[in-house]
């Protein structure tokens, strides 16, 4: 088993245990320590990182397994590893904004199912590198996200669609009015920090940099700590001053458009006319470019004031409307006529956050669907003998399979891996095959795929028709 050192400055971290491989061992064995730098490998006597994920500024994160929990689990540690060139007082304050990021997942994670829990929260002293010196770690242990963030979801498929900013829009404004609530800004919005995970389910991740509502001037305690991600910062965080919930549509906002577009944040800001500059490069309804152009505005007083206001006109009726002035900002006047109300069309609710199927997938889990099915039916019917009794329990294990598929629990290498431990078996027991030579049992296998490989491709050119028609 690979087990990888947290120490910053290990020269090579990655440990490989071959007694490890075996899981009791695992449980029951004794601390471990980096064969490089003698750094203990076994957190608080019971996280394993296998895997570094990342690193920043304040620190790293890595995949871990958690020995003490049934099926050791997965989880994320997060180090508080600041840089060497700090001063005291910022050491102090990341210091700070990490044990707040412990305490704010502590209050809010239990409470909101898009946010990650908190596991575990303690600090580690180990001999330096440096003779007679000691260095102090700190670890927080949060939930793991087993999915892509959205800054990986551009890379891989490119720029976002209107309705799929729309869903993440309505999913994040939903756990923003939950932690607005709380009296908690996030203050870090950005892609990266928003995770779609396999079954569609989006969390806002990442915080490290949250700030307490507070009503004290800019001078005093209410202002911003200078820590923010360029770009998605709006006028006042960059500031240092006073931040408010309309600092995290700001950053939103920016987020949103940057999906829209494929670029990056400071290739659609035009700092000389201290504008944003996107809207030519979209194919969107002006009643979202408007409420995006809102959300965008310098002054935190001319935005939406909370995540609510922003759903309220995200989620308009089902008949056009004309949007009141007082909501969205009027568009520049040229002459002297007065601007007239503009209807907007329609921004409707996505009602699933499972994404859209392409027909290369649907095709591929209808060959799989047939080719499995035949596989258990073989099997079950070698057992019973019975072609009802058989039938009926191949479709409701057929229709447990397809639904997975549905929910997005089944893809990509699963359709291969099943079919792959599913074939040797028969293969091998020729109970299994009630009769058949193997060749039969190959042949009805790929003959049910590609019949329903077929049954798909002829559903989906009808349903197509008769959308055309209807």
């Amino acid at each position: 088993m690979e087990v990888y050192c947290t120490r910053p400055r290990c020269p090579r971290p990655q440990n490989h245990f071959a007694d490890l491989d075996n899981d009791t061992t695992l449980k029951t064995t004794q601390q471990k320590y980096c064969i490089s730098c003698g750094m203990p490998l076994m957190l608080d006597g019971r996280y394993v990182p296998i895997k570094l994920l990342g690193r920043g500024g304040f620190g790293a994160a890595f995949l871990a397994r958690d020995r003490r929990i049934p099926g050791m689990r997965q989880c994320v540690v997060k180090q508080f590893q600041p840089a060497g060139n700090l001063t005291a007082t910022q050491l102090q304050l990341a210091q700070q904004l990490f044990e707040r990021e412990a305490d704010v997942l502590a209050q809010l994670g239990n409470e909101h199912e898009q946010i990650p829990d908190l596991f575990a929260f303690f600090p580690v002293t180990v001999q330096s590198l440096q003779p007679g010196q000691e260095d102090q770690f700190f670890y927080l242990v949060q939930e793991y996200i087993d999915g892509q963030n959205l800054e990986e979801e551009l890379v891989q498929k490119g720029s976002f669609s209107e309705t799929e900013i729309l869903e993440v829009l309505q999913e994040i404004l939903q756990v923003l009015k939950f932690v607005h609530h709380k009296g908690i800004i996030h203050r870090d919005i950005k892609p990266s920090n928003i995770m779609r995970r396999r079954d569609g389910k989006i969390f806002l991740l990442d915080f490290g940099a949250v700030k307490q509502v507070t009503t004290a001037p800019a001078s005093a305690t209410g202002a911003s700590t200078g820590i923010f991600s360029m770009g998605f910062a709006p006028p006042e965080q960059m500031a240092g001053r006073q931040v408010f919930p309309s600092t995290d549509l700001y950053a939103l906002a920016v987020t949103a458009i940057t999906l829209l577009t494929g670029k990056e944040a400071g290739d659609l800001f035009d700092a000389y006319s201290n504008q944003w500059q996107w809207r030519s490069q979209v194919n969107i309804s002006p009643y979202l470019a408007e409420i995006l152009d809102k959300m965008l505005l310098p002054a935190a007083n001319q935005r939406f004031q909370s995540a609510q206001e922003v759903l309220d006109v995200l989620l308009v009726s089902q008949q056009p409307k004309v949007i009141p002035p007082t909501i969205l900002p009027k568009p520049p006047v040229t002459t002297a006529t007065p601007a007239t109300p503009t209807t907007h069309p329609v921004v409707t609710r996505r009602s699933s956050t499972i994404r859209a199927f392409s027909t290369l997938e649907l095709l591929g889990g209808a060959a799989f669907s047939g080719f499995e099915g035949a596989l258990i039916a073989i099997a079950l019917f070698s057992f019973l003998r019975h072609p009802i009794i058989t039938l009926s329990l191949c479709a409701l294990i057929l229709g447990v399979l397809i639904f997975a598929q549905t929910r997005r629990w089944i893809e990509g290498k699963d359709l291969l891996i099943i079919p792959v431990i599913t074939f040797p078996l028969i293969f091998f027991i020729p109970l299994l095959r009630g009769g058949l030579q193997i060749q039969q049992v190959i042949v009805l296998a790929l003959a049910a795929a590609l019949l329903a490989m077929a049954l798909t491709a002829l559903f989906r050119l009808i349903y197509r028709l008769l959308s055309l028609i209807l």
